[in-house]
């Protein structure tokens, strides 16, 4: 047992888990006062202005002066080192003492702090019906765990003080009212155990990645040692706890890596492998730990053997920073990081440097369908059909011939087409190549198409050069080689891929040339319901089989249960393919987070909407500007958000295909702009019929009812994207005829 002893001057301190989200709920005023306290605690723990005591009844917890009204507990871990677990006003820090339990959990090894009596409270509140509910709830026959026993709940590492309070759960609410004060592997458990897995399936994927590997030598009495376990950040400077508490964790989930994910990123992969998973489940985590164990297990050298790509730019330059931070510079060297267009564009440009096309995007290259339509008198086909069979099927699928054309299978393209009728389009094709190549211009599916041929025929050359070399007893032919002007080999070692959802079939066939087949080849990232461009792949046809190497994440640790629940609504009675020919599921998909229901707000005009806006915007005072932000579904009215933001006194920026423009303000843009990005609040607005989804989509439902349905399962998407990007907030508005993908979200609120 460590004496009572008052610590001599200077100390390390800690955060505990879940105790910055108790901060954050204070007033400003106090959280200002828990910074300064974390400051001068660290530099002199026993000034006589904390007023530091050991509390009765407890040999480790202790509690210390935050100001006149508010004391910190914290348990004392050894000499000086402390772990702050909550803040308390003074009148309640002595009241329920037998209610605090802590301990070492004897089977993670980690430290655990529980306010037993906070969380009985929140349970039988949660149990209380409510005034007016939208629906009768169905009385629960027995508790919702009656089929574990405390000694099943305690084997999965369920914190043993917690244990009689869940035997007796009886609904969901209650159940997340118990997860949001539990520690959080208590909390993973229990949601997994719910959501249907096994006692078996639960151990093994939850349990045993994170249970200590000697369990009779764990020192229940070695507290410093289990606090390395435990889910808590040392506080170095006044900026690290300002971080956790202002963002709200952002910074912390954002390279935290649970033991689960951990197995995932170490594993020896056989071939290509594919982690999955909802928004804030981490993949984008799992991707950049992938990156660094990949760099880790490299032999020395100056050379980048590892690509780290997504699909546009904002995003690479986001896993940038992200990589930095968690590996550093060194790290960085062996990386090539670069979005794939970016990367087609540099495989092209080295095969062809005098290259003057200008680029354009797919809404231009549409326009000038219509007009070679308009100008070539024909009207059998239809300019957005064509574009499509263009982008998806020739260029989709890197077809260079018209024999190849009349041999490629169009899966997903709904409508048939007979042989004829593929000469024709085929003809049509070759006459728009033509025609952008008068005018100098060029996709990126072009480039993409292009890369992807060039990359092909690299790696014929590199296979043929090989078998050569295997042939002669593995020497090459030396002059053969030095004429070439360079020695041929494959551009890395490991691909790893992040939003691996919206890359098209040529992006695929480019990055499966530029690497080896075999051992961790290439390690995918991605969700099929968040996929916001029409990029319809089986990665299997392309030469990557992921069959037996895919991985699911369905614990969000960014959004709450509140709003994943709102947005999961969106998807309702969709299926989403998982890129390999399967449907991909939201199923057990749960968050260890609790908050405030999703609010909707109905006008009768989008001017009345705009002042909805504002208000809303108003309520939101205790949060950053730059942590809010308004989505909208057109250019047009992300103006006029900002517009009108600007008149009422509220600065604003806008996020461009670069980014924000400025750092301060509210962010507003379109749901396009949104991939990727995440804030504290949230404002939808403007989600009514005719714009989410936009009138023309219903277009297709009687010419082509396939691509009628992905349309709309795309404008699903989008607004899947927008509403999980919020963490703590999120408020949707429309005028008119509210979209018909808020018909859930409206009859769960009774309207």
């Amino acid at each position: 047992m460590t004496s009572p002893a008052t610590p001599s001057t200077g100390a390390t301190l800690r955060l505990l888990d879940k105790a910055d989200k108790e901060i954050v709920k204070l007033d400003r005023a106090i959280v200002g006062a828990v910074y300064k306290f974390q400051h001068d605690f660290r530099k002199n723990p026993d000034a006589g202005g904390f007023d530091l005591k050991q509390l009765k009844g407890h040999d480790r917890l202790w509690s210390a002066r935050v100001n006149r009204e508010y004391r910190a507990l914290l348990l004392r871990l050894g000499g000086n080192d402390w772990l702050l677990v909550s803040v308390k006003h003074r009148g309640h820090v002595h009241q329920n003492l037998d209610r605090l339990a802590y301990g070492i959990n004897q089977i993670t090894g980690a430290i655990e702090y529980v306010d037993l009596q906070v969380v009985e409270e929140d349970v039988l509140r949660r149990a209380a019906p409510e005034p007016a509910p939208a629906a009768p709830r169905q009385p629960v026959e027995q508790p919702l765990f009656a089929q574990y026993s405390a000694g099943q709940l305690a084997e999965l590492g369920v914190a043993e003080p917690l244990i009689p309070i869940v035997l007796k759960l009886t609904n969901d609410d209650e159940l997340l009212g118990l997860a949001e004060y539990a520690p959080r592997h208590t909390g993973e458990v229990l949601l997994r155990l719910r959501d249907g897995f096994s006692f078996a399936d639960v151990k093994e994927q939850v349990t045993e990645p994170v249970a200590v590997e000697k369990p009779e030598e764990l020192d229940s009495d070695d507290w410093q040692t289990a606090a390395g376990r435990s889910q808590a950040v040392v506080i170095t400077d006044d900026e690290t706890l300002q971080s956790i508490i202002e963002e709200g964790d952002f910074g912390r989930w954002k390279v935290f890596l649970h033991p689960t994910q951990d197995k995932l990123v170490r594993r020896a992969y056989s071939g290509p492998a594919r982690v999955s998973g909802g928004p804030g489940t981490g993949k984008t985590i799992v991707a950049l730990h992938r990156v660094k164990h990949l760099v880790d297990r490299l032999p020395p050298g100056h050379t980048k053997p590892v690509l780290l790509t997504t699909f546009n730019k904002n995003l690479a330059a986001d896993l940038r920073a992200r990589l930095l931070s968690l590996g550093g510079p060194e790290t960085l060297a062996r990386v090539d990081i670069v979005h794939v267009d970016q990367l087609a564009t540099r495989v092209v440009r080295e095969s062809d440097p005098g290259n003057t096309k200008r680029r354009m995007e797919d809404s231009q290259a549409l326009g000038e369908w219509r007009q070679l339509l308009v100008e070539a008198g024909e009207n059998r086909w239809d300019a957005e059909f064509l574009s499509d069979e263009w982008n998806q099927v020739i260029l989709g699928q890197a077809v260079h011939s018209r024999t190849d054309y009349f041999k490629v299978r169009r899966a997903g393209r709904g409508r048939s087409i007979t042989r004829a009728e593929r000469a024709e389009i085929w003809q049509l094709a070759e006459r728009f190549t033509q025609r952008l190549e008068l005018k100098g211009l060029e996709t990126h599916r072009q480039v993409a198409e292009r890369a992807a041929r060039l990359e092909i025929d690299r790696k014929t050359k590199i296979d043929k050069r090989q078998q050569q070399k295997d042939d002669h007893g593995g020497l090459g032919n030396v002059h053969v080689e030095s004429g070439s002007g360079a020695f041929l080999r494959y551009r890395y070692r490991h691909i790893v891929v992040d939003e691996a959802q919206d890359l098209s079939a040529a992006h695929w066939k480019m990055l499966r040339a530029m690497v080896p087949a075999g051992p961790d080849d290439i390690f995918l990232v991605g969700d099929t319901h968040q996929r916001i461009y029409d990029n319809q792949v089986t990665l299997g046809s392309l030469g990557i089989n992921i069959r037996g190497r895919s991985a699911r994440l369905t614990l969000s640790y960014r959004t709450t249960w509140e709003i994943l629940r709102s947005a999961m609504g969106v998807l309702e009675g969709v299926d989403y393919d998982d890129l390999d020919g399967d449907q991909d599921t939201l199923g057990g998909y749960r968050s260890v987070l609790h908050g405030l229901r999703p609010t909707l707000h109905e006008a009768d005009s989008w001017d009345e909407e705009l002042d909805l806006v504002v208000e809303q915007l108003r309520t939101w005072t205790d949060v950053p500007r730059e942590s809010v932000a308004i989505c909208v579904p057109t250019n047009q009215m992300v103006a006029e958000v900002i517009q009108r933001l600007g008149r009422r006194g509220i600065v604003s920026t806008e996020i461009t295909r670069d980014g924000p423009r400025s750092d301060e303000g509210v962010h507003v843009g379109t749901m396009y702009r949104f991939k990727g990005l995440e804030y504290r609040c949230m404002i939808i607005a403007g989600v009514a019929e005719g714009l989410v989804p936009r009138s023309s989509v219903d277009a297709w439902e009687h010419t082509d009812a396939l691509r009628h349905r992905r349309e709309l399962q795309r404008a699903r998407s989008l607004l899947f994207v927008a509403a999980t990007r919020a963490r703590d907030a999120l408020a949707i508005s429309w005028n008119g005829e509210p979209s018909r993908f808020l018909k859930p979200l409206r009859a769960r609120a009774g309207r």
